[in-house]
């Protein structure tokens, strides 16, 4: 019997800017975010071929939540979280995914506000 071995990819920290929240000076202002992404995939193939086709990519991954968060606007912690989470989780080979995101500042006395979202295939 063997074992699979699962790759579990960690995008830690990913800071950047967007528009979030439905205050007046965060729909005129764009906002720091720091997200984190947990990925699990079987690896054998890559862990046997040393092929990167046959591994997933996290800088592609990485690339598109870039593109969603910069380019976009939202409301809720809950959409953004949300809508990274379809992107992490979106390949066929992934079996877990989870996203936290954390909204820095946004409240008076602590460092920040996180929202985590996960899915299992």
């Amino acid at each position: 019997m063997t074992s699979s071995k699962i790759a579990k990819i960690k995008i830690k920290n990913l800071r950047l800017r967007t528009y979030i929240g439905i205050k007046d000076d965060e729909v005129n202002n764009k906002q720091d975010v720091i997200v984190n992404v947990l990925i699990h995939y079987c690896a054998d193939k890559a862990a046997n071929s040393d092929n990167m086709d046959d591994a997933l990519n996290y800088r592609s991954i990485t690339k598109r939540i870039i593109a969603l968060v910069e380019n976009n606007r939202f409301h809720l912690l809950e959409k953004l979280t949300a809508e990274v989470l379809a992107i992490a989780g979106e390949h066929d080979w992934v079996k877990y995914a989870e996203v936290e995101i954390d909204k820095p500042h946004a409240l008076r006395f602590a460092d920040s506000v996180s929202l985590s979202l996960s899915m299992e295939k």
